[in-house]
């Protein structure tokens, strides 16, 4: 968990001004864009995701996988200091919520069926983070 200190907190009119409105409606609305349809779902680009809302670096190229969910999906975060998690009960189901340890913006949800070395699925919305490409040696 991160320290209060590095916490972003801001009013709902800022978000509303920093973030597109797809990215609102996913990042504070706790939204979930189409299967399929994300920039990144697909991607097999190197580099750190981070949170589009703050920067907060949350996964790395690394530990992404094909999930075949449509979804962009890694086996665990960068630091379990960088995300947040709760427990999600909406829609009937009982799932767990990912949001950024920094800014609290809804980035998935996590699941246990994803592969070794960690067995969890992070199931990422792509409107949720941006990649920072790793350079080309």
């Amino acid at each position: 968990m991160a320290d209060m200190k590095d916490k972003i907190q801001k009013s709902e009119e800022e978000w509303k001004r920093e973030l597109t409105p797809q990215q609102y409606q996913v990042c504070r609305m706790k939204a979930t864009e189409p299967p399929f349809t994300g920039t990144y779902y697909n991607s097999k680009e190197s580099g750190s995701y981070q949170c589009v809302a703050c920067g907060n670096e949350l996964f790395d190229s690394t530990t992404k996988f094909d999930s075949g969910t449509g979804w962009p999906s890694f086996y665990k975060p960068l630091s379990e200091e960088n995300i947040d998690t709760e427990e999600d009960l909406t829609y009937g189901m009982r799932r767990t919520e990912v949001m950024c340890g920094r800014c609290g913006a809804h980035l998935g949800h996590v699941f246990p069926d994803g592969p070794r070395p960690t067995g969890l699925r992070y199931c990422i919305n792509s409107i949720a983070i941006k990649l920072d490409p790793k350079e080309k040696q």
